[in-house]
């Protein structure tokens, strides 16, 4: 399983970035998929997940401003951010793994992508 991350840089406050990641070796709508961030000096934290059914889940602090999204034809998943704020600033994973029905529990990681919010 290789997980492409892209689409992260620099953007001011209040805009806009699209991160994709590409997947190869698995197929993206027969897993949970998702996107973690790990911002500097602290933990890694959900960001948003999609169950192999298509369910969405964003976590509550992110919820109006990011959408997850993916594209069975491209095998890929893309994480739609919006109103940026500097403390979104952050190393941003795309990974893999299974849905309980409650949590996520991520099995392959993708290499990150830095996101980068000036204020």
């Amino acid at each position: 399983v290789q997980l492409q991350a892209s689409g992260g840089g620099l953007v001011q406050a209040g805009g806009s970035l699209r991160l994709s990641c590409t997947a190869s070796g698995t197929v993206v709508s027969n897993n949970a998929m998702a996107w973690y961030r790990q911002a500097s000096g602290k933990l890694r934290e959900f960001v948003a997940g999609i169950t192999p059914g298509g369910k969405t889940h964003v976590r509550d602090s992110m919820k109006g401003r990011f959408t997850i999204s993916r594209d069975i034809a491209k095998n890929e998943v893309d994480l739609q951010m919006n109103s940026l704020k500097p403390d979104d600033t952050a190393v941003y994973f795309c990974a893999q793994g299974r849905f309980s029905g409650t949590s996520y529990s991520m099995d392959s990681w993708g290499q990150g992508t830095l996101v980068t919010v000036s204020s």
